[in-house]
């Protein structure tokens, strides 16, 4: 066993609707990007995270996240290398989740879902705020 730990937890709304794929395999692939405020004793600021999702976690993401819900994402942090037409490296980090956790929104959420997967799991919460108004463009700072 190894001592190393790479887990990596954030709450965040949905900066636009999640970005569908599908692989070669037919597995389903979520890309979405969640803003994360913070504050300092003299500043604050908005980081977006990007965060994928695969199989049955995918699936549910598709289904009942939209722009501008919460949401809490557990998983590991990767980073990714691939090389463009000219041979130039480009390196992407982004979060692989394992876990989510509606935190309200739009729409009452009151039943708890479950992706079924060994690592991964889903539940909702009743509760929460619809955040006022649009994100816009992602670079635009998200109220909180």
């Amino acid at each position: 066993m190894s001592n190393d730990l790479n887990q990596c937890n954030f709450i965040g709304r949905l900066g636009r609707e999640p970005d569908v794929r599908y692989l070669p395999s037919g597995e389903v692939m979520v890309n979405i990007a969640i803003a994360v405020g913070w504050k300092s004793k003299n500043k604050e600021g908005t980081e977006w995270v990007p965060i994928k999702f695969f199989g049955k976690l995918a699936e549910i993401v598709e289904q009942y996240l939209h722009k501008g819900d919460m949401v809490f994402v557990s998983g590991r942090f990767t980073t990714r290398k691939w090389q463009d037409k000219q041979g130039a490296d480009h390196y992407a980090s982004e979060i692989t989740a394992d876990k989510m956790q509606m935190l309200g929104g739009k729409r009452d959420r009151a039943d708890a879902y479950s992706n079924g997967g060994e690592n991964a799991k889903i539940e909702q919460v009743a509760g929460g705020q619809p955040l006022p108004g649009d994100f816009g463009d992602l670079n635009d700072d998200v109220p909180f």
